[in-house]
């Protein structure tokens, strides 16, 4: 899980990014809005722990510019801001939750815990194999049937896969899938994605030149759809 951090006091930010680490999320820090902003449009994540005063944009501010474009990702605010009036402003802008300063990083990580396990959809912990019309797909051992019969998947094929799977019927970016699929730190041309939906065309679809599963969205991404029917 990748969490957005967003804190311009030093020593907080360094001491909640490490105890957010030592639970196994990878987490990115930024100590302003905009960096905020930034980081936002161009990786993926899965929650995000906001300030409220922070330079350039305050998190408000942040909360309701990620909120055009994602009513999904869960938003905590963590500020020394403690007033009613406060809480009440940070909840109408689309935060989950709202923890003022001082404050317990047990009750953080709780937090952030229960938080992304009623975010997170079910299928994307459990599932191991899939079917889909003649083909089917072992995500434990990479094996797969298909157009070539009984053939192994490559590691990123998997990934790949899963991904898309997961996300059956909904459109996810490029951006998304590099992140996903490649990590933070080494993204390929995004001519390989191409390339990998390709593939799974060849090995999956009836005809590959009209897919009925792996679509294109032009300009955005692509799509698994198991049925078009």
């Amino acid at each position: 899980m990748r969490i957005l951090l967003v804190e311009d006091e030093e020593n907080i930010r360094e001491v909640v990014r490490i105890n957010l680490e030592m639970e196994d999320y990878e987490v990115i820090a930024a100590e302003d809005g905009r960096k905020a902003i930034k980081f936002f449009r161009e990786q993926h994540f899965d929650l995000i722990i906001l300030d409220v005063m922070l330079p350039e944009l305050d998190g408000f501010q942040v909360c309701e510019q990620i909120r055009l474009s994602n009513l999904e990702v869960p938003i905590i605010f963590l500020t020394a801001k403690d007033t009613s009036a406060d809480r009440i402003a940070g909840l109408r802008r689309g935060a989950d939750d709202y923890l003022t300063k001082p404050f317990h990083l047990e009750e953080l990580l709780l937090r952030v815990r229960n938080l992304l396990k009623r975010t997170t959809k079910p299928n994307e912990e459990s599932l191991t194999s899939y079917s889909f019309g003649n083909n089917k797909v072992d995500f434990k051992t990479y094996q797969a049937e298909g157009n070539p019969g009984s053939f192994t998947l490559t590691k990123k094929e998997a990934m790949l896969l899963k991904l898309l799977i997961d996300r059956k019927n909904e459109v996810v970016s490029r951006q998304q899938i590099l992140q996903s699929v490649w990590g933070y730190d080494v993204y390929p041309s995004t001519r390989t994605i191409d390339n990998f939906i390709l593939s799974f065309r060849k090995y999956f679809e009836e005809d590959p030149k009209v897919p009925q599963h792996f679509l294109s969205v032009r300009g955005v991404g692509y799509k698994f759809v198991e049925d078009r029917g």
